[in-house]
């Protein structure tokens, strides 16, 4: 018989990030953490080469030092003319304590160099849940496809939010309201599917 969780460790620091998730999962009829509430050593080494193995990694290695069920996502930015960099390396362009004021002027600047038209882009993220013994017990994905836009703009949301336009929308992801990428987002995607098997889970 499986020992329903009494909470849910997001293993993130990030604010915008815990708020976006916290907002995802927030019916979940469990207590939602992040890592702010735990002393532990959050520098894990992210040496996979795919979004799910770096999820992986971090889902694993923060549940065997919270002891509690632990979610992690590993998510970046796909462009197609620059061969889908950033990827992996989207937190760590342009270095890993730039921020993102440079981050993205310097990747408008590598794409516009390209020549490229479309611009086409896309945000992959992958989701990994590991139990409280740091054992993998699901994993989900999600891509949202889109272009990138000559200018950021918008101030909602995080990270390269304000270049990226997803098909079907006129405006950035730094502009569209939470409600809408909730609906359409590549986090919100691998999110449902995640919810789904929480919420067997918890049930159990």
């Amino acid at each position: 018989m499986t020992t329903m969780p009494q909470s849910l460790v997001l293993a993130t620091t990030n604010a915008g990030k815990v708020r976006e998730l916290s907002q995802l999962f927030q019916d979940l009829p469990i207590d939602l953490k992040s890592l702010n509430d735990f002393d532990v050593d959050r520098d894990v080494d992210e040496t996979g080469s795919t979004f799910y193995e770096n999820a992986v990694i971090k889902a694993e290695g923060f549940a065997r030092q919270t002891r509690h069920l632990t979610l992690a996502d590993d998510s970046g930015l796909e462009i197609d003319a620059l061969g889908n960099e950033p990827g992996v390396r989207s937190a760590r362009f342009a270095g890993v304590d730039t921020g993102y004021e440079i981050k993205i002027p310097k990747l408008l600047a590598l794409l516009d160099a390209t020549g490229d038209i479309e611009r086409r882009a896309r945000f992959v993220c992958a989701m990994a849940v590991a139990d409280a013994e740091g054992r993998i017990i699901h994993t989900a994905e999600g891509i949202c496809s889109g272009s990138i836009a000559r200018t950021p703009v918008g101030d909602r949301g995080f990270g390269y939010d304000p270049i990226f336009v997803p098909d079907g929308f006129n405006q950035t992801f730094g502009e569209l309201s939470d409600d809408t990428k909730q609906t359409i987002s590549h986090r919100a995607k691998a999110a449902a599917l995640i919810m789904r098997f929480l919420l067997d889970f918890i049930a159990m």
